[in-house]
């Protein structure tokens, strides 16, 4: 997983499902389209690119599924209660289709490649199916449902990149934004399904990175998150355009040129893997004031042999040598994680090895989980699920309680300190608080104040916290910023 705003589950389900509106001008032909997105950032970024392709062809986006002619959903197959929530949707959507029989329900993203026919055949409310490397087939696609037919196309590529598409900032706050800089994975991780849903692992035209990135900034964007599903293998061979020489670029020099582009640019990425983050990158960042100082690096288990079965091709040591690396080269770097409870054959021990690994690295934010059996993975074909169902709640019971107390750990560090944040808008709490995130993406919530908008740097004194959010006042003179 990608998106790492909190630890609790809560949240994670708040980013389900959301309708994601375009405030771009449109020259438009009367067509409603409505897309709801599942899942990671990646498919977010995606839900962009699909909506910059239909709106060539005319269409304007909507809020309101009950005013479209085209739904979407995309969605999300890394959980199985994330593949029950589009079931239940589509329900939702059947509604509305047997009111408008014209409305055309569609299916994209890992799930649609990963179930294909199935949804056509089963789901009689489905009218197309659309994996991740077919985006640019949809209008076509639309046009044979449009014909009476179902349409279908999951075939997946070695080469989509979707780098030459301008994608349409949906939901936007004109403040921050994503840039896909890869596709697919290479890592046979034994429980998941992202190698086959999104295919190989290829990385995009730097080049096009940095015109992308470019162009947000001119725009009056002040951050973007660079996004792969492991960032740190991004490796990319061609012509240097300007140079007319044969180049490599790897994310440590992508990082960099991205940094350049301007001071007041703020950079993130995600995601990173421990097998793969170099010292390199450590050192970029430590480099670059922009280039935030937060690394999401999953762990998934504490214990080698778990590891090992997990085939995440690193073990306990080399994960603590990678902490240890991001301690000392960047000391107030920000780490979060990803950590499963209740993988096949994990013992009591093991699950310790997990606490401890928690505790010695104490991470700022985590996305935890129990172990979902994914059919089609090394982990469903080759090992028994055998962890009994209370064992795996209680388990994950008490990684949710130790990651909230060491996230309200973090973030009491900065209470009595001063710390930069940009701003990205009010709270969803109150329309009489502003908020935005500092370095480390600690959420920082402030009473608004005057002369203080949407999109500005401003520093805040955070006065005090709750596990989840630093809650401060905005300073005016210029202290020492953590």
């Amino acid at each position: 997983m990608i998106d790492l705003q909190l630890t609790d589950k809560k949240h994670d389900e708040e980013r389900q499902g959301e309708a994601l509106i375009v405030d771009a001008p449109l020259v438009r032909n009367g067509r409603k389209l409505y897309i709801e997105s599942y899942g990671c950032q990646m498919n977010f970024a995606d839900s962009e690119i699909v909506a910059s392709i239909l709106l060539d062809q005319g269409f304007e986006t909507t809020g309101d599924y009950k005013e479209a002619d085209v739904v979407f959903i995309n969605t999300c197959s890394i959980r199985e209660n994330a593949e029950q929530r589009v079931r239940n949707r589509l329900s939702q959507f059947g509604v509305e289709k047997r009111r408008n029989p014209k409305l055309i329900v569609g299916v994209l993203g890992c799930m649609a490649e990963r179930l294909k026919s199935k949804f056509l055949e089963e789901e009689k409310l489905v009218d197309v199916v659309v994996g991740p490397d077919a985006y640019r087939e949809l209008p076509q696609l639309l046009s044979e449902v449009e014909s009476g037919h179902k349409a279908i196309n999951v075939l997946l590529s070695r080469e989509e990149t979707y780098a030459d598409i301008s994608p349409v900032r949906l939901n936007g706050n004109g403040i921050t934004a994503f840039i896909s800089i890869m596709r697919g994975c290479d890592n046979m991780c034994s429980f998941c399904v992202v190698p086959f849903t999104r295919g190989r692992e290829r990385s995009r035209d730097p080049h096009s990175i940095m015109a992308e990135a470019q162009d947000l900034f001119d725009r009056g964007y002040k951050e973007v998150t660079l996004l792969g599903q492991n960032v740190d293998s991004y490796k990319w061979k061609g012509t240097d355009v300007e140079e007319s020489a044969e180049i490599e670029v790897n994310f440590a020099q992508l990082l960099e040129k991205v940094a350049l582009i301007s001071p007041e640019l703020r950079i993130r990425f995600s995601t990173s893997h421990p097998k793969d983050i170099t010292d390199e990158v450590l050192y970029t960042i430590a480099k670059h004031d922009n280039i935030c100082n937060y690394i999401h690096l999953p762990v998934q288990s504490g214990s080698s042999r778990v590891l090992e079965l997990m085939n995440r091709t690193y073990t306990r040591e080399w994960y603590i040598n990678r902490i240890d690396a991001i301690r000392n080269i960047i000391p107030d770097c920000a780490i979060s994680s990803d950590i499963i409870a209740g993988f096949c054959t994990e013992t009591e021990e093991e699950h310790q090895e997990t606490l401890s690994i928690m505790d010695y690295v104490k991470y700022d934010f985590a996305f935890t989980f129990s172990y979902s059996e994914r059919p089609g993975t090394l982990a469903a074909r080759k090992f028994e699920d055998d962890i009994p169902e209370e064992v795996k709640k209680r388990r994950l019971s008490e990684i949710l309680l130790k990651q909230q107390e060491t996230s309200l750990y973090r973030l009491q560090q900065f209470v009595g300190k001063t710390v930069r944040i940009l701003v990205e808008g009010t709270s969803k709490k109150s329309d009489k608080d502003f908020c935005g995130r500092n370095d480390q993406n600690a959420m920082v919530v402030f009473p608004a104040t005057e002369g203080v908008t949407a999109g500005q740097y401003v520093n805040v004194h955070v006065d005090r916290c709750t596990s989840a959010t630093l809650l401060g006042t905005v300073v005016v003179e210029e202290p020492e910023i953590v």
